[in-house]
């Protein structure tokens, strides 16, 4: 069934717009990585690419036409393989194209060792206000560990520029790595902490399907440990002043990151580029939107002004799990209104969910807020299938 939203209290205004651009190529796939990317062998034509991300937009304007889009963020991939006129010219031509607001959060993710001074202040001249910068460690075995290009040093030196040219940036890292042991994980984030970064996302290494880890697992440390060093690195972020605010997501006051945040409150996003998702908001049915993965595919697809491999209608009956997906990876959960704005749904739809998890610990009884408990947050594969469709 297709929700009609516009027959539903709340949903007379769409929700906040995003903008996600993404940038298909690395110099080598991580072991772990299962996000869209592909090794630039023989390179690739950065004009070109450019060139096709500007008609995918285009050919997307009568989907958006009118909204105001409150943030970019251009992932991977490794935008930074890009130049700065590169991103310069993209960010003008979406200028031109989009009601881009002028105080847009407009992110770009780096990774050490494709980045250089010039490259980080040509991307700060463009338009780029935040940059994502994928050290994952700062520790020599365990970045050979995991297959990453860079080394220690490279790490060092790609956070300090970062530090030097960017108000607000964010250092990705990772832990229960091969090998790592509690006082190793602590020292990458004293290390970043040392850079005085205004975001820390911090992720557990996950050993994702169709990757490399997946055919060939590494060891790595077991639950009990990984547990010890998640708990660890909470406290230790909180004593520095940042907000554990989402799953894997710590923020200095007012440096959250608003792109991520609209992705969990279940607000629209309009993907462009090879693989991208996005996610769009009518008066009678949301959408989900997916680009051609292969490169290739995706440039021929934008030459016949069809980008998108598929596009589906979210049923009424997975937009409760759709939004709770989101929603609860935020600490503070969001208001139990905002589930009918988003979604054009009764909260009655979910009575009997939010009854079970309440009664399960893992959501708040606080019937004015969706927020997961201390216990939910740990164990929040558990608290998500609450709210998976009947079949």
């Amino acid at each position: 069934m297709i929700p009609v939203l516009s027959q539903r209290p709340g949903l007379s205004a769409l929700p906040p717009l995003s903008l996600y651009v993404h940038f298909p190529w690395c110099v080598r796939k991580c072991p772990y990585c299962d996000f869209n990317s592909h090794e630039a062998r023989n390179g690739f034509d950065e004009t070109g690419y450019i060139d096709a991300l500007l008609a995918d937009l285009e050919s997307a304007l009568p989907l958006i036409w009118g909204r105001p889009v409150h943030t970019v963020f251009m992932g991977g991939g490794t935008p930074s393989l890009f130049s700065p006129e590169a991103i310069d010219r993209l960010l003008a031509g979406l200028r031109a194209r989009l009601r881009l607001l002028p105080e847009a959060e407009i992110t770009l993710e780096a990774n050490p060792g494709t980045v250089e001074a010039a490259k980080f202040q040509g991307y700060r001249a463009a338009g780029v206000n935040r940059l994502s910068l994928g050290i994952q460690s700062f520790n020599p075995r365990h970045l050979k560990a995991i297959g990453r290009i860079h080394d220690d040093g490279e790490a060092r030196r790609a956070a300090e520029l970062a530090a030097e040219t960017f108000d607000t940036f964010n250092l990705d890292l990772m832990f229960a790595l091969p090998g790592q042991t509690l006082a190793e994980a602590i020292e990458d984030v004293e290390t970043a902490l040392s850079f005085a970064p205004t975001h820390l996302s911090c992720y557990h290494l996950t050993l994702e399907p169709n990757t490399y880890f997946s055919r060939y697992p590494p060891e790595l440390p077991d639950d009990d440990l990984a547990a010890e060093m998640q708990e660890a690195i909470e406290s230790r972020l909180a004593r520095a002043g940042f907000d554990h605010y989402e799953t894997s997501a710590y923020a200095k006051p007012g440096h959250r990151a608003r792109h991520n945040l609209n992705y969990w409150a279940f607000g629209d996003y309009l993907g462009i580029g090879a693989g991208a998702h996005g996610k769009l908001s009518f008066h009678d049915r949301i959408v989900r939107q997916a680009r051609y993965k292969q490169p290739a595919a995706y440039l021929k697809g934008v030459a016949a002004a069809q980008p998108s491999q598929t596009e589906t209608v979210v049923s009424e009956a997975e937009l409760p799990f759709e939004f709770m997906l989101n929603a609860l990876r935020l600490t503070e959960g969001v208001p139990t209104e905002l589930f009918t704005e988003r979604t054009g749904l009764g909260i009655g739809t979910i009575a009997r969910q939010i009854e079970s998890a309440v009664a399960q610990g893992l959501l708040d009884a606080d019937p004015r807020w969706l927020r997961p408990t201390p216990l939910g947050r740990r164990f929040l594969n558990r608290l998500m299938q609450v709210f998976l469709p009947d079949d």
